[in-house]
């Protein structure tokens, strides 16, 4: 599920330098854990309603990697303020052109231009594979700001599922964006721009 919410915010945490995106690693799974863990139990950004372990985690990142999808954090200050990665949308071999994004912040990092930076990267990193289509699934109509990020970055609004998710004692829908990669359907999945 794509989002950008936040998590616990720290009025003491101050402005820093830009932040550095990488390639997640193993070792960034236990702060990946923690932000994920905090959107779980108190948000509707995922609707999963138990937070993973780092192992279920660390399996997780295997199976982003196996497909040749980028799996990125971004850290500031030596700390990782969000992470972002994508997915294939869906397992049948005819979605194999179209992937879902996913992002998460650090509340302690809320309102720095970071989830933009993620979600530039990954769009960028997505663009340079086979993939031709982009979706967000987005919880609760994109409170946490997932929404408007999305739509500044080229996506386009293509439905509203209503009441798919039941969590914290209310029905939830799920906005679905899209955004085209590189040629999108200009040609055939086989076809690769020079």
């Amino acid at each position: 599920m794509s989002t950008l919410t936040q998590t616990n915010a720290n009025p003491s945490t101050g402005p820093s330098a830009a932040p550095l995106l990488r390639d997640a690693t193993e070792a960034d799974l236990p702060a990946i854990q923690a932000i994920y863990a905090n959107h779980v139990l108190h948000g509707v950004a995922s609707f999963e309603e138990t937070p993973p372990s780092v192992d279920d985690l660390r399996g997780r990142l295997a199976s982003v990697l196996s497909h040749g999808l980028p799996y990125m954090v971004a850290e500031v200050d030596g700390k990782i303020a969000g992470y972002c990665y994508a997915t294939p949308y869906r397992p049948r071999a005819a979605y194999r052109n179209t992937i879902e994004d996913s992002i998460y912040m650090d509340d302690a990092f809320r309102g720095r231009g970071i989830g933009r930076v993620l979600l530039e990267a990954l769009i960028a990193r997505c663009e340079t594979g086979p993939w031709r289509q982009m979706v967000a699934v987005i919880a609760d109509g994109g409170s946490g700001g997932s929404l408007s990020l999305h739509r500044a970055l080229g996506f386009e609004l293509v439905g509203t599922l209503k009441a798919v998710g039941f969590k914290h004692g209310r029905w939830l829908d799920t906005t679905l964006m899209q955004r085209t990669l590189g040629v999108g359907d200009g040609a055939s999945p086989d076809e690769r721009p020079a």
